[in-house]
C-alpha cells in the first residue's frame, strides 16, 4: 500500500522554499459547496496517522482534524453551489484553492497540488497525480477539506432535512435521487449539474 511521505517537502525546504499542500473536497456532489484546504506542515510536528482522506474513516478524519489545525498553518476556501453554477465546477475549485492559499498566515513559495492541473495561484505550483496518497502536506489538506465540507453538509442537513445531506453529503446516491423526486431541488443543489438540470427540465 502506498503511504504519503514528506520527501518532496523536505527536498524543497533545503533551498528555503515554504511549501503548502493543496487539495479539495466536493467536486462531484450534486449539492453543497466545494471546499479546498492549503496546509503548511512543520517537519518537527507532523501529526501521526496522516493519509489520503479517502483511505480514512470519518471518525479517523475527525480525530486528525484538531491535531492538524494545531500543528500546521492552515487555510480554507469555500465556494457555494450558486457560485459553482455561475462559473462551473472547475473554475469554482480553482477559486476555492486560491482562497485557501491566500488565507494562509504565512505565504508559501510553492503549492503542491493534488492532480494534474494547476490552478492560477499567487505562488508557483507543482502538480502530483494521486498527491493525497504521496505527499503528507496534500494528505493533510485533503483531511481538512473533507472534514470542513462534511461539517457544512451536516449544517445543511439541519436546514434542509428532507434530503439526507448528513448521510450522503450531496453525492448522487439512490436516497438522494428519491428525495429529489419527492421534493425537487433546494437552494443548495447545483443547477448546472446534469441530474439537476434534467429534473428542472432545463
Amino acid at each position: 500500500m502506498l503511504f504519503p511521505s514528506f520527501d518532496r517537502e523536505t527536498e524543497l525546504a533545503m533551498n528555503g522554499t515554504i511549501v503548502c499542500g493543496v487539495d479539495e473536497a466536493g467536486r462531484g456532489p450534486w449539492a453543497g459547496p466545494v471546499v479546498a484546504a492549503a496546509v503548511i506542515l512543520s517537519s518537527r510536528n507532523i501529526p501521526p496517522g496522516l493519509n489520503d482522506s479517502k483511505k480514512l474513516t470519518e471518525a479517523k478524519r475527525e480525530a486528525l482534524y484538531g491535531p492538524i489545525m494545531q500543528a500546521a498553518i492552515v487555510g480554507v476556501g469555500i465556494i457555494s453551489a450558486a457560485r459553482i453554477d455561475e462559473i462551473n465546477i472547475l473554475q469554482a475549485t480553482y477559486e476555492a484553492m486560491r482562497e485557501a492559499v491566500q488565507s494562509l498566515a504565512t505565504a508559501p513559495h510553492l503549492a503542491l497540488i493534488d492532480g494534474n492541473r494547476a490552478p492560477p495561484l499567487s505562488c508557483r505550483c507543482e502538480t502530483i497525480v494521486e498527491g493525497d496518497a504521496k505527499s503528507l502536506s496534500i494528505a493533510a489538506a485533503s483531511i481538512i477539506a473533507k472534514v470542513t465540507r462534511d461539517r457544512l453538509m451536516h449544517d445543511l442537513d439541519r436546514q434542509y432535512p428532507d434530503y439526507g445531506f448528513a448521510a450522503h453529503k450531496g453525492y448522487g446516491t439512490e436516497g438522494h435521487q428519491q428525495a429529489l423526486s419527492r421534493h425537487g431541488p433546494c437552494a443548495e443543489h447545483r443547477r448546472s449539474f446534469a441530474p439537476i438540470r434534467l429534473l428542472l427540465g432545463c
